[in-house]
């Protein structure tokens, strides 16, 4: 059994190595394909662990976490574009329109369509509203540029910088679902004051705390021993991870937006400089690593069972909420946007939905009280798979035709 994991894990990291370069602009992804495989093992070999969510929530829990904050990190070591209220004015508008948007439309579809009560309407809304910086590589920013002039196009940097920061930002309501499963006196002043209030300002506190001394640590200090971007070490990414989300969480700030934070604020240190090509290469291979393992053991918990008992109304919202829900979510919020008509299009559709969604939904679960938690796996669980699929056969090619319509019209 050893020996079969050792070489299962093996041909998986190479595939994970060759398939992004295999595939090419071909409408099929990575994850598609580990999904898949993930299924049909499961589904053939009977002496493989058991792949549950559910049973296995601590470990389920920590994995999506891990995979999360990494690849926090290197969508925000990613983005050329300097942090700015117009600069940013899509990630605004994303944020503060879409994201509500759609996590009011998914909860009153939780409440109205599937029967949900308030707090597991409420989380189903909070673990669906984040995109996914995970799955959704084909359309968003792919490494740092060494030229500071260089920018990024605006709908991979919208879809970059709306999953690294939603991510964080879906947290408040997670706690606020929670909330609503008890009855404590006073709760909804403590939900304000210390999930929304104090969690945030200390994630961007800390965020930037962090990122600034660790900018200092990599290209300003005086001693060549010390800065640590001369000796192109590319695994003191994830000590920048690590050090950040651990510390933010020690003191209760919300560690997803501190990592994001710390990376955007590593990146405006030194911008031009090839360190952070380094050290994104280093989060972006172990980003892969994790998302292989999570995609396949989710295929794997597909085809033992998780998505049985699966009701009518279930795939209805599933569906709902990746065609309905977030492209018209997407499109109000850019209303007035800077960005043309085939770019609203594109940002508005590429919700991606991914691993963060999984992680919340086990948070929460693990953490509260709510009724028909296998019914909130089993739709979660579909939106993820669906947005793999849909998403994953559109993504490149999409990009593909925005590329060259931008090529043409720049000629």
């Amino acid at each position: 059994m050893a020996a079969l994991v050792y070489a299962a894990a093996g041909a998986a990291m190479l595939a994970a190595a060759l398939l992004p370069r295999l595939l090419g602009k071909a409408p099929v992804s990575m994850p598609m394909v580990f999904l898949a495989v993930g299924a049909v093992a499961f589904a053939l070999i009977d002496s493989l662990p058991d792949p549950d969510p559910i049973k296995h929530a601590s470990a389920t829990q920590h994995l999506t976490e891990l995979c999360v904050i990494i690849s926090l990190m290197g969508a925000g070591l990613a983005l050329n574009r300097p942090v700015g209220w117009r600069r940013w004015a899509t990630t605004w508008r994303l944020l503060a329109i879409t994201m509500p948007l759609s996590m009011l439309a998914v909860g009153l579809l939780g409440w109205a369509v599937l029967g949900l009560g308030a707090a597991a309407a409420a989380l189903l809304g909070a673990a669906l509203a984040p995109t996914d910086p995970v799955l959704a590589t084909e359309v968003q920013v792919a490494e740092p540029a060494d030229d500071k002039d260089q920018d990024d196009d605006e709908t991979r940097f919208a879809l970059t910088s709306e999953a690294g920061l939603n991510d964080g930002l879906a947290f408040p309501f997670t706690y606020l679902a929670i909330a609503l499963t008890t009855t404590a006196p006073g709760w909804v002043l403590e939900w304000v004051a210390v999930d929304v209030a104090w969690r945030l300002g200390v994630g961007v506190v800390f965020g930037l705390a962090i990122g600034w001394l660790l900018g200092k640590m990599f290209f300003s200090v005086r001693s060549e021993k010390i800065r640590l971007a001369e000796h192109a070490e590319g695994f003191v990414a994830l000590a920048a991870v690590f050090l950040t989300y651990g510390l933010t969480e020690l003191v209760e700030g919300y560690g997803f937006v501190a990592v994001f934070v710390c990376a955007c604020t590593v990146r405006a240190a030194e911008r031009s400089h090839g360190y952070h090509r380094i050290l994104h290469q280093y989060i972006e291979q172990t980003e892969r690593m994790l998302t292989v393992l999570i995609i396949f053991l989710l295929g794997g918990s597909v085809a033992t069972g998780l998505l049985a008992g699966v009701r009518w109304q279930e795939v209805l919202v599933a569906a709902a909420v990746l065609l309905v829900v977030r492209p018209l979510a997407g499109l109000v919020g850019l209303i007035g946007a800077r960005t043309g008509p085939r770019e609203r299009m594109v940002v508005a559709f590429f919700g991606v939905r991914g691993v963060g969604s999984l992680f919340y939904l086990t948070y929460a679960v693990s953490s509260g009280h709510f009724t028909q938690p296998e019914a909130l796996w089993r739709i979660v669980a579909m939106v993820v798979i669906g947005s793999i699929i849909v998403h994953g056969i559109t993504a490149s090619p999409s990009m593909h035709v925005l590329d060259r319509i931008r090529a043409r019209d720049a000629t």
